[in-house]
């Protein structure tokens, strides 16, 4: 079986350690783990490997974050992947930092990236895992506040976040969904 993971962020040097910037660094992560180079193809960075006889791809939209789904619909569509089989990596201010939510579906959220993956595929039946980068901004500055980098406190966590996150990504593949779900929702 294939599988689809998608980190979204934005491209260029600029947002490399941004908040909104932590799916890119959740697949890099992986990617490195598994000593895998990205090759810049069709709308994304691509990587592959292979885990118990199904095959995981790493994307990485070239697309900026609000146009995301278009590359998920592309390479989706490429590697015939069920969106089932598909799992997005997301920023996401309403849950805290160093928090992670696997979900089965949801709403946007107003996030720009799940807005456009939901207006390709036509809906929020898909799932994602919302990783916290929490909320501690002034009214009016959520913008500023996403594209801002980590605190160097948050920095020393990142590592911790990432490993926890490639885990839930091999659960999800090799397991499914739901005992993903129940093994790392708190």
């Amino acid at each position: 079986m294939n599988f689809l993971i998608v980190g979204l962020g934005n491209i260029g040097p600029q947002y490399l350690f941004t908040r909104h910037n932590i799916g890119f660094m959740a697949v890099d992560f992986l990617a490195k783990q598994k000593d895998l180079n990205f090759k810049t193809d069709r709308l994304a960075s691509v990587a592959s490997y292979k885990l118990k006889g199904h095959t995981i791809y790493l994307i990485k939209p070239t697309t900026f974050m609000n146009l995301s789904g278009k590359a998920v619909n592309y390479w989706l569509s490429y590697y015939k992947i069920e969106k089932e089989n598909m799992l997005v990596l997301v920023d996401d201010l309403a849950i805290p930092f160093d928090t992670l939510r696997l979900k089965p579906k949801g709403s946007s959220g107003g996030h720009n990236g799940l807005k456009s993956i939901e207006g390709v595929l036509g809906g929020t039946e898909y799932p994602r895992l919302r990783m916290g980068i929490g909320s501690d901004f002034a009214k009016g500055r959520q913008a500023d506040y996403v594209l801002s980098n980590f605190s160097e406190a948050e920095l020393e966590t990142i590592p911790f976040i990432l490993d926890k996150t490639a885990e839930i990504i091999e659960t999800f593949c090799v397991e499914g969904l739901t005992k993903t779900m129940n093994k790392y929702n708190q």
